[in-house]
């Protein structure tokens, strides 16, 4: 048990360009992984978790990689994420199966919008965090205005245990609060930690901010409280332990600073995780016995216990399915079987690796909070292995909805044979990457998140498969939806001779708020055995049948709710798939009296530029139907925020450069779906009609 309280799994999650990255590498020199630092922009091979080509030549994180290191007698399992929204699944399933994580935020950009959906995913999964702000060495920095930002913005419970000496260019290291000591760092690599008395300009200073730390500690130990009130010295163990417990039960979230890129503030950082962050023993994981009615079981870090384990990333490679694994009860035993319990299927563990990026060490077994890979068994992202004696699944991962899309077409049989092999791994690896048919013009059409996400598909696709393609235009993933409620009375009835069908259903359609996840329920309010209860899930199937394509332009219908409010049958010619039909046909009927809209995904856009930009750009994004939420200015840099429709946004990443002098940046992400203004609706319907009338005529 002790080997498992000393171990941490942690994540590093942030806005892209935060410096998560570049802050996992100073990790790995300084637990002695590796040998010499690599920058993520650099000629030397890049950073050593951003192992794919893609990943060193566009300097961005694209998949999640995993490693272990050793600090002060702890095992630090530690994963990288990606920072785009494209691939933001990666953060996801990541997280899913952390204890903890490092949010890393830039001390220029403070909270950005990629910050909030890390927020969201922190708190959806319930991971106590350390919040680091990074790249105090550059010109701008202000941790005061971030640590406003995560509390008001965020709605976090901040407390600083350091405070910052000197900033930009003048930052020499930090004060920690705990011990009231001076922490600086020398030699080449910043690798020498020195502490030493806090210099005379930081004394007051730090003396005001140790106060308001033990402050917030008091509201959560009353014994820190007393000693406050009688003006008594607070014991170092006791504040510690505090911060710790009020970390894991995610009442506070502990605030430090540093230069990665300086290798200032690193060290500190990984004695914060040991000493704050949570072993797998601190978290409560719960998972659905199948056996006893989808109970929630509370799971045990106890190596005796049947194992259950959650498969959360797999990777197609050539010599077979790589899938990566949290333990979080029992042990994984090399050679052994278990069963998955999606499948019911026995799988036999042939080869357990510990990963370190896209290197690999062999291993016998794993325990309770190891994460660790195993090649060439039968699963899919999302699966629970299980040992003898127990049937339990466990919560799987949200995945988000694609918004683009884009036609795909090999140039010869050999690019097809070979693009379906890509296709088929991909949507293995990542569930937001959907591949489907047109069936009206026979075209390969994939979606994901982002024009960014599906580029770097298409890029693999002929790199590694040398696949040649021919790619059409992205196109905007619209959506169908009801405005006003409509009421149904559907009798379906057919005789062709011997039983018949028929069946009659009673209704309404009713809209679904906008703010509500759910995009289609059902009621069932049938009473007194007029349509029997064998055929009432029929219904329900021909509701959601219709949704698939709507009348408007065959998009996709969403926002419904279905209420079944009556009907009739007949004992010989009614059946499931009578009903089924009637469901269908009904549906179709009242969507059409709903006064149904289109919908488009509308993006949430933050632009950074020299101010002298700003007229220029807000122009651009007012004429792409842009609503500026809000402007903030930060020394000689403005910050847009913006919300703008998806459709107008292909491109943009050329023409903001271009109206910048190639100063602007932007980052852009999902916010929601809004209605299209009418007259642009029909544009996109009469257009939609016009080609399915020439794919027709062909």
């Amino acid at each position: 048990m002790e080997k498992i309280r000393r171990i941490r799994n942690i994540g590093i999650s942030a806005h892209i360009d935060s410096g998560k990255t570049t802050l996992s590498e100073r990790i790995l020199y300084y637990t002695g992984r590796i040998h010499r630092m690599q920058e993520v922009h650099s000629n030397s091979g890049g950073a050593t978790l951003d192992y794919m080509d893609l990943e060193r030549e566009r300097g961005i994180t694209i998949t999640s990689a995993a490693t272990q290191v050793t600090w002060n007698g702890k095992s630090i399992n530690l994963i990288d994420t990606p920072g785009h929204v494209d691939f933001t699944v990666e953060v996801e399933r990541s997280l899913r199966v952390l204890d903890g994580a490092i949010m890393v935020l830039c001390s220029v950009g403070g909270v950005q919008s990629q910050s909030f959906t890390v927020d969201q995913q922190i708190k959806r999964y319930r991971v106590p965090r350390i919040a680091f702000i990074n790249k105090m060495d550059r010109v701008g920095a202000d941790p005061e205005r971030v640590r406003q930002e995560l509390k008001e913005k965020l709605g976090l419970n901040v407390v600083p245990i350091q405070i910052n000496m000197g900033i930009g260019d003048d930052f020499s290291g930090v004060i920690d609060l705990i011990t009231m000591q001076a922490v600086t760092f020398e030699g080449n690599e910043g690798e020498k930690v020195v502490r030493g008395p806090i210099p005379a300009e930081y004394l007051d200073s730090a003396g005001k901010a140790r106060q308001e730390m033990l402050e917030a500690l008091s509201m959560f130990n009353d014994e820190i409280l007393e000693l406050l009130l009688e003006d008594l010295p607070v014991d170092q163990d006791m504040i510690r332990q505090t911060i710790r417990e009020t970390t894991i039960n995610r009442d506070i979230v502990p605030l430090m600073m540093g230069a990665a890129f300086k290798n200032k503030g690193i060290q500190p950082l990984m004695d914060a995780i040991c000493d704050f962050l949570p072993s797998p023993m601190d978290r409560a994981s719960f998972a659905r016995d199948h056996d006893n009615e989808g109970t929630e079981i509370p799971l045990a870090a106890d190596p005796d216990a049947p194992l259950v384990a959650m498969v959360f990333k797999i990777a197609d490679e050539s010599f077979g399915q790589l899938s990566y694994l949290r333990v979080y009860q029992g042990r994984l035993a090399k050679g052994q079987k278990y069963r998955n319990a999606r499948t019911n299927r026995a799988v036999r563990i042939g080869r357990i690796v510990r990963m370190h990026a896209n290197d690999r060490e062999d291993i016998l077994d794993a325990g309770p909070g190891d994460i660790i890979a195993v090649l060439s068994i039968d699963c899919a992202s999302g699966d629970t292995i299980c040992g003898d004696g127990v049937n339990y699944s466990l919560e799987s991962i949200f995945v988000a909805d694609p918004v683009i899309s884009l036609s795909i077409e090999p140039k010869s049989s050999t690019a097809q044979e070979r693009m379906a092999k890509a296709l088929s791994r991909f949507m293995k690896e990542d569930p937001t990457f959907r591949v489907s048919s047109d069936g009206e013009t026979g075209q390969t059409v994939i979606a994901g998140m982002g024009e960014l996400h599906l580029d770097v598909y298409i890029e693999r696709m002929r790199r590694e498969f040398k696949a040649e393609l021919t790619v059409g235009i992205p196109s905007v993933s619209y959506r169908e939806a009801p405005t006003i409620e409509s009421k149904f009375n559907y009798r379906h009835k057919k005789q062709t001779g011997g039983s018949g069908q028929f069946a009659h259903v009673i209704g309404r359609l009713i809209p679904l708020t906008e703010d509500g996840e759910s995009t289609y329920e059902f009621e069932d309010n049938v009473t007194g055995g007029r349509i029997p209860s064998e055929y009432i899930p029929a219904v329900n199937k021909g509701f959601q049948a219709a949704m698939k394509k709507g009348p408007l332009a065959g998009y996709e219908i969403v926002s419904c709710k279905m209420c079944l409010d009556d009907g009739t049958y007949h004992p010989v010619d009614s059946s499931e798939m009578a009903f089924r039909t009637a469901g269908r046909d009904a549906f179709i009927e009242a969507f059409k009296n709903s006064r149904p809209c289109l919908q488009e995904p509308i993006m949430d856009v933050e632009v950074e530029m020299p101010a002298e930009f700003q007229g220029s750009i807000v122009g651009d994004l007012n004429s792409r139907r842009g609503i500026i939420l809000e402007t903030e200015t930060r020394d000689a840099y403005t910050v847009i925020r913006a919300e703008v429709p998806l459709a107008n946004m292909f491109g943009y990443a050329t023409v903001v450069r271009g109206l910048s002098k190639g100063m602007a940046s932007f980052t852009m992400e999902m916010s929601r779906y809004a209605q299209v203004p009418a007259r642009l609706a029909e544009e996109i319907i009469c257009q939609r009609r016009e080609k399915n009338q020439q794919i027709a005529r062909k």
